[in-house]
């Protein structure tokens, strides 16, 4: 198949990225490469799959229209994955414009690139972020998602809904991934794991907030890429499995699947393994609750083993290892 992967430099990405190559695609990446975070890390993953003759680059904001449309009827995709966006929930207090035209005018030109050049499957992310205020765990796809806690989580809702217009207006199949706390070897600076192994390794307090009163559905990089190619080779089919009484099924061709590990782990642990694979303790710097933070995830992944019989594997102690011996061989500490 020709895939279309978007923030193909990101770590997600670029990771699937390895996986299609590997499997026989041929992969068009396209990225932004913005100054979110460590532009050199973005073209270090770049530069790992730039010898490879099945993979093309482009750089290229999903929310250009113009380079969108242009992007799109060169090339004839057999698929979409769609994971460029503006992440992040605290920085979406800061720069909010941000968050609007990348995930919502950005997804807009996805959706409207896929329409009119007869894509045969989108699959974007969403994220656990939609689950908001939620009590209930584990978070099931069947559960309303009507109270997001920030604007990155309600964009992503609003995803969902846009992407579920455009199955029901122009059957056009479409799969959204709401993703758990994403980690492993070339992740993101701006997350608690590297942010961790950072402060630890410099000797400086790590932030930890809520007191570390919090769980997390740590889900590692590989059992999501693995979770997204499966997803990607299933395109729903109209009316499969609806039930109008379900936010996750239509009679669109339309579905949405959690991809978590289902095995929610105390953060005050995640720390405690970091600590043993570095070889040092950790200074913890207690803070209160962040706005748009919540204290717990959890991930109901049975409606994703029945669909592609699969379910994440990975455990904390084997991820975060294989994260800390990436990080040392990269940054050479």
């Amino acid at each position: 198949m020709k895939i279309l992967v978007t923030g193909a430099a990101g770590f997600i990405g670029s990771t699937l990225t390895h996986r299609l190559i590997a499997r026989g695609d041929s992969v068009v990446g396209i990225d932004n490469l913005n100054d979110y975070y460590d532009v050199s890390l973005k073209q270090a993953r770049l530069d790992k799959l730039t010898g490879y003759p099945e993979f093309a680059f482009e750089k290229l904001d999903i929310a250009d229209r113009r380079g969108m449309q242009h992007l799109f009827a060169a090339s004839r995709f057999d698929a979409v994955m769609h994971l460029a966006a503006q992440a992040g929930v605290r920085y979406s207090l800061e720069n909010p414009h941000a968050y609007i035209e990348a995930n919502l005018a950005g997804f807009a030109n996805i959706l409207e690139g896929c329409r009119h050049n007869r894509v045969a499957h989108l699959v974007f992310a969403s994220s656990s972020s939609v689950y908001g205020g939620n009590r209930k765990l584990p978070f099931s796809e069947n559960d309303p998602v009507d109270h997001p806690v920030s604007l990155y989580a309600a964009t992503k809702r609003s995803n969902e809904l846009m992407a579920h217009a455009y199955a029901h207006l122009f059957a056009l199949p479409v799969t959204g991934l709401r993703f758990f706390t994403v980690y492993g070897p070339w992740g993101r600076p701006d997350m608690a794991l590297f942010r961790f192994t950072r402060g630890i390794l410099a000797g400086e307090a790590i932030p930890v907030f809520n007191s570390g009163e919090m769980t997390r559905d740590f889900t590692y990089v590989d059992d999501i890429v693995e979770g997204v190619v499966r997803v990607i080779d299933r395109a729903p089919t109209a009316g499969e499995a609806a039930a109008l009484d379900s936010p996750a099924t239509s009679n669109a061709p339309y579905r949405i699947f959690n991809i978590g590990n289902n095995h929610p782990e105390k953060l005050l642990r995640y720390i405690e393994v970091l600590e043993r694979c570095l070889g040092r303790k950790a200074r913890l710097e207690l803070l209160p609750m962040q706005p748009g933070d919540v204290e717990a995830t959890s991930a109901d992944v049975s409606s994703l083993e029945r669909a592609v019989g699969f379910r994440p594997v990975t455990g904390i102690d084997v991820g975060v290892a294989r994260f800390v011996e990436w990080y040392r061989g990269y940054y050479r500490v």
